[in-house]
């Protein structure tokens, strides 16, 4: 928090003082960094009218509910003069897995539901600021409410927004989580942050999807980490295979960036560390999961939030990607569940991994198959399988 506290522009001494109370309560609960930034013009509402009429949101309705209170915090809070910024390292040196076999899940999701935690350690600093500044009245947020966190992150200087739509920062990467507490008093503020990503474009080449659409700019609807967790339909034909074996979030865009060649890990990242099988966990064995499994092995877990079925369809995507010729059997079965979103990749997969067993399985579901999307994907399967197909990779 040093590199904060140096550019802050002190106004009275009684706002110093009380700005750096402030920034040592937050060091105490837990947070790397810490900056304010005055309520103002945000340029990036602006941006985000654009990005929602251009519909790059996709299904996430919510974000285009009431777009000008995500620009003026003083729609929330009336009196509202500050808006306080924290940051959470969630960076532990651990690495993702290369193996196409085993599932790929983004790393903040690794340990830990962040929200919870993060969520707590900001109301503790916001009560410890009503015992510093009495009479001092607000709310508070963890990705969870009207508040654009990135763009007053900037503003206050506590880092600047890259190419890929992330909060970053020269001295340690990208790797946090943000909060944000709206006050209607006054705090010292930092001066904007510079933006430091030059003509690298890095993670804009990466993407696998080609979800940057130009710098600055990410459509959800193409971004992994929206098709594998907020989308709940069916993930577009055109995106599985590059899906690759990722089953919940991408960092592709993250690991490539420079500055995160310095990131380390946090003090207080400890509850993000990798929980024993979600660094390397066995597609075959995820797949095989029934529902009691899945509540138990991600309780308290990111990867609740794709839901027990979205994550079947993602590790089917993954499987019909891996190669793994063990994994036809678990597919066939899975073409009889009740689910769907289920069968119909499942019936993709099969058109991938090929053999006799799965054209005889995805046969004999076109003659009982009912819904009419997951018919054409088994009708699409059988005729790559039908006409010689891909050679699967053996195990």
């Amino acid at each position: 928090m040093a590199a904060e506290c140096s550019r802050l522009d002190f106004r009275p001494m009684a706002t110093s003082t009380l700005t750096e109370q402030v920034f040592a309560a937050a060091r105490e609960e837990g947070f790397d960094h810490c900056a304010a930034a005055p309520i103002g013009s945000l340029a990036a509402a602006v941006r985000l009218r654009e990005w929602l009429a251009g519909q790059m949101h996709g299904s996430m309705a919510w974000l285009a509910r009431d777009p000008e209170r995500r620009g003026d915090p003083a729609q929330v809070v009336p009196a509202a003069r500050t808006v306080l910024v924290v940051a959470r390292n969630y960076f532990t040196g651990h690495a993702a897995t290369e193996d196409p076999r085993a599932g790929r899940i983004s790393r903040y999701a690794w340990g830990d539901e962040y929200h919870d935690s993060t969520q707590k350690a900001v109301r503790r600093l916001y009560d410890r600021i009503g015992d510093l500044a009495p009479g001092a009245a607000g709310r508070y947020y963890v990705d969870t409410g009207p508040v654009m966190e990135k763009a007053w992150a900037e503003v206050a200087g506590l880092g600047w927004i890259g190419k890929h739509t992330n909060v970053v920062r020269s001295g340690d990467g990208s790797w946090f989580f943000l909060g944000a507490i709206v006050l209607d008093i006054e705090l010292a503020y930092g001066e904007p942050a510079r933006d430091h990503c030059g003509t690298c474009t890095a993670c804009i080449d990466v993407c696998p999807t080609g979800a940057i659409v130009a710098p600055y700019v990410l459509d959800a609807r193409r971004c992994i980490s929206y098709l594998t967790i907020e989308n709940r339909g069916p993930i577009p034909i055109e995106f599985r295979a590059p899906i690759g074996n990722r089953i919940f979030g991408c960092d592709d865009c993250q690991d490539v960036c420079p500055w995160n060649r310095f990131a380390v890990p946090g003090a207080s990242a400890a509850p993000f560390a990798p929980r024993p099988g979600n660094q390397t966990p066995s597609l075959l064995e995820l797949f095989q999961l029934d529902l009691d499994e899945f509540r138990l092995r991600f309780r308290r877990s990111p990867v609740k939030r794709a839901k027990f079925e979205g994550f079947r369809r993602n590790v089917a995507v993954a499987l019909g990607n891996s190669g793994d010729v063990r994994a036809v059997r678990p597919l066939c079965e899975a073409l009889t569940e009740d689910s769907a979103l289920v069968r119909g990749h499942s019936a993709w997969a099969l058109g991938l991994l090929g053999g006799d067993e799965a054209i005889r399985a995805l046969r004999a579901t076109l003659q009982r198959e009912q819904d009419a999307w997951v018919h054409a994907e088994v009708s699409a399967a059988l005729e790559i399988l039908e006409r010689g197909g891909l050679s699967p990779v053996a195990s």
